[in-house]
């Protein structure tokens, strides 16, 4: 027989959605429906240390960029340039740690997590290795560009570990071991560059992250099993060979030895050029571009404290380069507590929304969230977070202004580390949520919002210091970050009407697709 009209076609595949919305809508009414396999095969132990590895791969992006704020009056000084052109290389780090996982975060949706972490490590060690040995602020410059752009995805493919292994009912206790790598950064990063700087010299700084990064790979290249969903299934099927670790490797090889058949590998999806455009339009949609506002809002006003801490605690306090290195341990100390403790409140509060719907509560079993308000269950606990983290700077701008003692302003780095990283977490684990099986994409959006914003308010805060003072600046920061709650409350209210818009709309073009003439034919 012929192809059929194309005008037959298309009223099928009509018929079909106008089906599947129907059909979404009565099923809305039953709860989630949970899958009758485990989500993933691997085991407890092997899911602690595949997040432990992606929470120190995790480590590089933030360290990278902390580590060298001590040594900025250093480095100004020995390469003849002002402190404005400095701070202008943290400006182009942030704007490369925005644009780059754009590109790595489809790879490794597609192609898998292990080749996409080779690559950025192998960029990352080149770039370290040029920094070491530069000796003018061209290189500089482009260099750390290239540093940003090999370390940046490393947070967005810990997203997507993290998606590949654990359900949404485990995943806020996972992303908060995850992102206490990315928050631990900010505060050892400045304490170690401040070290090697006072002793050894600014260069030192650069080797240590070669031998840093080349201790995580060693591992990684040995242990590391590949977990993309779309490569290994649910981790019982084996990825390519050239894509496996040593250790699965050694096993295969005996498996085929002895004649085991290895189970059948998943279709294989056709790999091509990342799209950033992907990122963009999940940038796009009306709840996730929210959540990525308020979030990048926040991380701007976070990158507003950091930038500046170096230059003010040395005019008023005399601080050397380690000195100021060692004033951001208690927002360290804050993070890697609130890291731990959020992940723990993030599950415990789904639990309990759960409880109180009847959502069925299964462990390592897939749950379909389409009819369960996970906005509320995670934003909730984002409120109390977010606004002391924002009065804690209000409060820090006007302990610097009236010169209190340095017990005050570090005091308040610990509350900072605490709160903003609370809400960090949250924010990310309602984002991988969103978009299950695209975590890392995902969390690419979220790098570029929230690092283009932090570049621009980087960029601008020493003008603004300059024209508000110390007071009246971290005052408005901190009203403009308090501003975020009300979008916030618009998500937890809106976002389940906006997120089953978004799915019967994914799911209708998925079918026009499967009927059109060309998959026909």
């Amino acid at each position: 027989m012929g192809t059929p009209p194309v005008s037959n076609l298309k009223a099928v595949a009509t018929t079909d959605v106008e089906t599947a919305r129907d059909t979404s809508r009565h099923a809305g009414n039953h709860g989630g429906d949970v899958a009758d396999v485990d989500y993933s095969v691997f085991t407890i132990s092997q899911r602690r240390y595949i997040v432990f590895m992606a929470s120190w791969a995790g480590f590089f992006s933030p360290v990278s960029s902390q580590i060298y704020f001590p040594a900025l009056n250093t480095l100004a000084r020995d390469l003849h340039v002002s402190n404005s052109l400095i701070n202008l290389t943290l400006t182009s780090y942030m704007i490369f740690q925005g644009l780059s996982p754009m590109f790595i975060g489809d790879f490794a949706d597609k192609a898998g997590r292990r080749p996409a972490y080779i690559v950025c490590f192998a960029i990352y060690i080149a770039a370290n290795i040029g920094l070491a040995l530069q000796n003018n602020y061209a290189a500089l410059f482009v260099l750390r560009c290239l540093q940003s752009a090999g370390s940046s995805t490393t947070i967005a493919l810990s997203s997507g570990v993290v998606s590949d292994v654990a359900t949404a009912a485990e995943r806020g206790s996972y992303m908060g071991f995850v992102t206490a790598g990315s928050l631990l950064g900010p505060s050892v990063g400045p304490v170690i560059g401040g070290l090697l700087s006072q002793y050894l010299g600014w260069r030192a700084i650069f080797w240590f992250l070669v031998i840093f990064s080349g201790a995580f790979m060693v591992p990684f290249l040995v242990f590391f099993p590949e977990t993309a969903r779309g490569v290994v299934g649910d981790g019982s099927q084996p990825p390519q060979q050239w894509n496996m670790s040593l250790i699965s490797y050694l096993k295969a090889r005996k498996a085929r030895e002895e004649g085991i058949e290895a189970p059948a590998s998943p279709p294989k999806q056709k790999l091509r050029f990342p799209n950033p455009l992907e990122t963009l339009a999940i940038v796009a949609q009306k709840d996730t571009s929210i959540v990525l506002l308020c979030n990048a809002i926040l991380f701007a006003g976070f990158y507003d404290v950091s930038a500046t801490i170096p230059s003010i605690f040395n005019e008023l306090y005399g601080l050397d380069d380690l000195q100021i290195g060692l004033c951001y341990i208690p927002f360290g100390l804050g993070a890697s507590i609130a890291s731990i403790l959020n992940g723990k409140f993030l599950d415990y509060n789904y639990r309990r929304i759960a409880k109180q719907r009847g959502f069925p509560l299964a462990k390592n079993r897939h749950t379909d969230l389409r009819n369960f308000p996970i906005e509320k269950a995670r934003l909730q606990i984002a409120f109390p977070m977010l606004t002391i983290g924002s009065l804690s700077i209000l409060a820090f701008g006007w302990c610097l202004n009236f010169r209190v003692h340095l017990a005050a302003p570090t005091t308040i780095l610990f509350l900072m580390g605490l709160t903003l990283t609370g809400a960090f977490n949250t924010i990310s684990t309602i984002l991988v949520d969103f978009y299950p099986t695209q975590a890392a994409k995902a969390t690419a959006a979220n790098n570029i919002v929230r690092c283009l914003l932090g570049a621009g308010a980087t960029a601008l805060i020493d003008p603004m210091l300059a024209a508000m003072g110390r007071g009246w600046c971290f005052t408005f920061v901190s009203l403009v970050m308090l501003s975020t709650s009300p979008l916030l409350l618009l998500v937890i209210f809106k976002g389940p009407k906006w997120r089953e818009e978004r799915r019967l709309k994914e799911e209708a073009k998925k079918l026009e697709t499967e009927t059109s003439p060309t998959s026909e034919k």
